[in-house]
């Protein structure tokens, strides 16, 4: 029976990996949840689940909660602390690492030096962070899993122990990272202009929450997970390709030198990837409908469009630049993200205003926490006075 934090409960993949854990009551128990501000969902995963502890990241909310579920034995806890207390807990086996955004650097940490097995849907930590966090991978010895459906793939894919050792000697020749273009593939450029939040956020294959949606349509999530499979297995920019792949079938390949290209495929559901870390090495059930080909009647892929998707570009020279400029990049696109969905700029202005933000947020080494830290708290404010 492995015991499970589960960062970020109440988001897209929250839901998805209680759903497998709700299936497998023999092998998982859940020992936290945790949460941002919305109390009302964790009173009834609190209700279901009964962990042992529930943590909010606003106080205000922590106490709503702490009400709501008085009767049951669940301790309520609050802020940033408590984040951390549930990940490094001597209880936990397992720590899910769920939270979207830069809040979810910090806890995944703590799991990362408590030595956990850390199922890692959290871009950012590696965005923001990546030299620094794979050295604390390998220090503090903890095991790391992608649960990215692109780098899942791409990890059963590859040879076993390639997470932060690298291909060199595997044979392998590059890495394809597929993504469907999300809702914008086929607009007019002119139109974009005049895209709205909702329209960004309708993603034609995949159910996300509203930021990850908006990085779908500009596929700032490819250039978030190039840079993300570049420190997950040491491998340059230059030996990952992306392809638009409509159908979401193919959720990323290697290709090896001997003219093999092995593929991970499946219907588009997150319980995949998360069903294969959770039970890795061994394999489970996970409620997702076998993938039918017969029913698959083609699978297309085709080179990104860069007048299209400029976002990508900018995270190709932000992994070249180095230091703090990864960082910085996630630091603009989170507040660009922000303000498009609060309709205070436009959606063709999202990559305007990151190329603005990198080009006058300096760039330092990154092998200082604080050092990143604070760039990502600079980044922030200049995008927002520059807004």
């Amino acid at each position: 029976m492995k015991q499970i934090t589960m960062l970020g409960a109440t988001g897209s993949i929250g839901q998805s990996t209680l759903d497998i854990v709700a299936r497998h009551p023999d092998r998982f128990r859940l020992y936290a949840l945790t949460a941002n501000s919305n109390h009302q969902k964790m009173v009834q995963l609190c209700r279901q689940f009964e962990p042992d502890f529930a943590v909010m990241r606003d106080p205000d909310s922590a106490q709503q909660l702490h009400e709501s579920i008085a009767d049951l034995a669940t301790e309520v806890l609050a802020g940033e602390d408590g984040l951390a207390r549930v990940a490094a807990a001597d209880e936990v086996d397992v720590v899910v690492a769920a939270i979207v955004g830069a809040v979810g650097l910090m806890p995944t940490l703590s799991a990362v030096r408590a030595s956990k097995r850390v199922l890692l849907a959290n871009k950012e930590a590696l965005v923001m962070a990546g030299a620094l966090f794979m050295d604390e991978v390998q220090r503090y010895n903890a095991e790391l899993l992608p649960v990215d459906s692109e780098h899942n793939a791409i990890f059963q894919c590859l040879p076993p122990g390639s997470i932060g050792k690298g291909v060199a000697g595997e044979g392998v020749r590059k890495i394809f990272l597929t993504g469907s273009g999300g809702p914008f593939r086929d607009t007019e450029l002119e139109s974009l202009e005049n895209a709205t939040p909702e329209q960004a956020c309708d993603h034609p294959n995949w159910d996300m929450g509203p930021k990850i949606s908006v990085d779908s349509a500009t596929m700032m999530n490819k250039g978030l997970e190039l840079i993300e499979a570049c420190w997950m297995f040491a491998v340059d920019h230059t030996e990952v390709e992306i392809l638009l792949h409509r159908q979401s079938i193919v959720h990323s390949m290697v290709a090896y030198n001997d003219g093999s290209v092995i593929a991970q495929m499946g219907n588009p559901d997150m319980r995949t990837p998360i069903a294969n870390a959770l039970a890795w090495p061994d394999r489970m059930e996970s409620g997702v409908e076998p993938l039918n080909f017969l029913q698959v009647s083609h699978l297309d892929f085709s080179q990104v469009d860069d007048r299209r998707y400029p976002c990508l570009a900018l995270a190709r020279e932000a992994w070249h630049q180095g230091g703090t400029s990864t960082t910085v990049l996630n630091a603009a696109n989170e507040i660009a993200v922000e303000h498009f969905l609060n309709r205070q700029i436009k959606f063709t202005e999202i990559p305007k205003m990151i190329t603005r933000v990198m080009e006058q947020a300096a760039s330092l080494p990154a092998d200082d926490l604080d050092v990143i830290l604070e760039a990502d708290l600079n980044a922030r404010e200049l995008a927002r006075k520059l807004i």
